[in-house]
């Protein structure tokens, strides 16, 4: 099936992209000294690869964590492979926090001669800002992150994808999922109850879970859902706990957006069916693991070393989608999909992509018992900005439009938010 591909074992994203000229750049450009890139290269793991066959063009990633984490090994395998298909020389940088170590670490890469470089956490796009007002000639872009349009930087950008309409797939193969339990008389109707372990209550999450939901609920109107923050992007054991205590509270299928294998685990020991992000853990997970969305970053990097190249001019906030291949499922695992999932999905996907069906349709959900008609998003992100920016239209909420990170941040009926006063 065209939405399904072969999960190349490979999440939130600075992006940092270079022309040539800003190559010869030093440390002392960033501001930094030869005891800041010692700090930094305590925290940082390098992988350089040799052999490139365009001259002057060299990219950097920076990962919040390693391949460990299924966030981060889906960039890092994407940026492997955009990499080697356009014959360029690169270096990652693995287990950068989210403070001056991003800085850093994005200083080093240009000493390195990096003149285009990619880094992938939410948390890292005031260094990376920092970084690109002082090194003027590199160019440097932030995924998920939301201040490149407000910055007024030429040199920063950022960029996300429509993965919330990958997530609608997800859920309605969820919904098939539940649906075959009802009709076969494992749960009944009002025990249709999902699980979701969520790392931030961040609009990104919100959009995720709120996505998956209504691709579930497009399948079985009766379906609810908890969901439980561990507040980490990156914690197995909070991960793994908050799954137990969902599978306890009768959480028929779980699924997250967080990074480690805790919650699918989790779900394999209990046999509950699964649902997983940013890549397959049908290795670790072969009876209960349906299939994942994730994010195909090769073709932002592609098109970024492009421009680079050709010295043109990258996208202030770029958006995949389905139609670029940057919003993609795994393959199904058929020992735990229901039968029809794979026609259900591809239906689905072919009304998304033709813009007959709109994953946030307010007419498909409520808030406090009434449709939504009007919503004012910030999607500014800045104190200058007042939130006014109205994102409903033609009868759906318009996510990533107005700018590339997600701002759906709304709780709908149906979804249950552990912990929170109601």
């Amino acid at each position: 099936m065209k939405v399904f591909d072969k999960m190349v074992m490979s999440r939130r994203s600075v992006v940092t992209l270079g022309l040539a000229g800003g190559a010869a750049l030093s440390l002392a450009a960033c501001g930094g000294s030869s005891t800041s890139a010692e700090s930094s290269d305590a925290a940082a793991t390098a992988d350089s690869s040799e052999g490139a066959t365009i001259e002057g063009i060299k990219a950097g990633l920076i990962c919040l964590h390693d391949e460990q984490s299924t966030y981060d090994k889906n960039f890092i395998d994407a940026f492997k492979s955009a990499c080697e298909n356009l014959g360029i020389e690169s270096e990652i940088k693995t287990n950068i926090p989210e403070g001056q170590e991003c800085y850093d670490a994005a200083c080093e890469l240009v000493d390195d001669g990096c003149n285009i470089i990619f880094a992938d956490s939410f948390g890292h796009e005031d260094f990376m800002i920092s970084a690109a007002e002082e090194n003027p000639e590199v160019q440097f872009c932030h995924a998920t992150g939301v201040k490149a349009h407000t910055s007024n930087l030429p040199n920063f950008h950022n960029a996300f994808a429509s993965i919330y309409e990958g997530r609608y797939l997800a859920g309605i193969a969820a919904g098939m999922k539940i649906k075959e339990m009802i009709e076969a008389g494992d749960i009944k109707e009002n025990e249709a109850k999902m699980g979701y372990v969520g790392a931030y209550p961040y609009a990104e999450v919100k959009s995720g879970y709120t996505s998956f939901y209504l691709g579930a609920k497009s399948v079985v109107p009766s379906v609810t859902m908890d969901v439980t923050f561990t507040n980490s992007w990156y914690d197995e054991t909070a991960e793994k706990e908050g799954a137990n205590k969902l599978i306890d509270d009768k959480c028929v299928l779980i699924s997250q957006h967080a990074d480690s294998m805790g919650a699918p685990t989790a779900c394999e020991n209990a046999n509950i069916p699964n649902v997983s992000y940013n890549g397959s853990t049908v290795a670790a997970c072969p009876k209960t693991f349906i299939v994942s969305s994730r994010i195909d970053w090769a073709p932002y990097y592609e098109y970024a070393v492009g421009c680079v190249q050709n010295g043109e001019a990258i996208d202030v906030d770029w958006v995949g989608t389905l139609s670029t291949g940057s919003v993609l499922l795994t393959e199904l695992n058929d020992a735990a999909a229901a039968k029809g999932t794979a026609e259900a999905i591809e239906t689905a996907k072919s009304q998304l992509e033709d813009g007959t069906l709109h994953v946030f349709d307010t007419s498909t959900f409520t808030v406090k018992k009434k449709e939504l008609t009007s919503y004012k998003a910030d999607v500014d992100f800045d104190e200058k900005y007042e939130p006014d920016t109205e994102v409903i239209s033609d009868g759906y909420f318009h996510e990533s439009e107005n700018r590339s990170a997600p701002y759906f941040d709304i709780d709908i009926d149906g979804i249950t938010i552990l912990g929170q006063k109601k």
